[in-house]
């Protein structure tokens, strides 16, 4: 094997899997300093990661990246799940929305590390609540599409995107809000709730435009 050969692999393993597994361990480390309310610094994130500094920066530029990025793998699990529930769903309005509200809310809850820093981390900064906002439109989006696609395409794009946004913004505050413990209901009961106005929602604008 010649020497430029042996930069690219070792023990079976590319120097791009290399550094795609360094890029996991740093955000694995950023989730785990989130949840714990530690500063956090490169240094810090490395140390958690076991790397050495210079890693970091062969996949960031500066320290709020990591988050960024910590941000979009959590929206692209919360993307996958609901698009996973949806596919499995039956064909009624209730047990869709429901099914794929659960899927969601499971991302955020079974693991508080992912909920804390979507719903907490995520207002951080300038630049890290411009992120999330821009992440709270792709879903209202996402939920646009999904509702157009149930109900038809007969309603007001304008009222459809209102709607949604209406609906992910909301959502988002009640979750916090029960993450806070501010709200009394079981995990269940808030998935009622959630799934009873989007139907409620959905399904008035289908009796106005039908």
């Amino acid at each position: 094997m010649d020497a430029v050969a042996a930069q690219r692999t070792y023990g079976g393993v590319s120097a791009q899997e290399r550094q795609a597994q360094r890029r996991t361990a740093l955000l694995d480390a950023a989730l785990d300093l989130v949840s714990t309310d530690a500063k956090l610094t490169v240094a810090g994130l490395c140390a958690r990661a076991g790397l050495n500094e210079r890693y970091y920066y062969e996949s960031f530029d500066k320290r709020d990246d990591v988050l960024e990025a910590l941000l979009d793998r959590i929206a692209h699990e919360l993307t996958t799940a609901i698009a996973t529930a949806l596919a499995a769903a039956p064909a009624d309005s209730r047990l869709q929305a429901h099914a794929a509200i659960d899927a969601g809310i499971s991302v955020l809850v079974d693991d508080p590390r992912k909920a804390r820093t979507a719903l907490i981390a995520g207002m951080a900064t300038p630049e890290l609540r411009a992120r999330t906002a821009r992440t709270v439109r792709a879903f209202a989006r996402l939920v646009a599409a999904e509702g157009t696609g149930f109900y038809g395409g007969d309603v007001p794009r304008n009222v459809v995107d209102f709607r949604a946004i209406y609906l992910v913004g909301g959502m988002t505050q009640a979750l916090t809000t029960w993450l806070a413990g501010d709200l009394d209901l079981t995990r269940e009961e808030l998935v009622d709730q959630i799934t009873d106005v989007f139907v409620l929602l959905g399904d008035d604008l289908a009796d106005r435009y039908r």
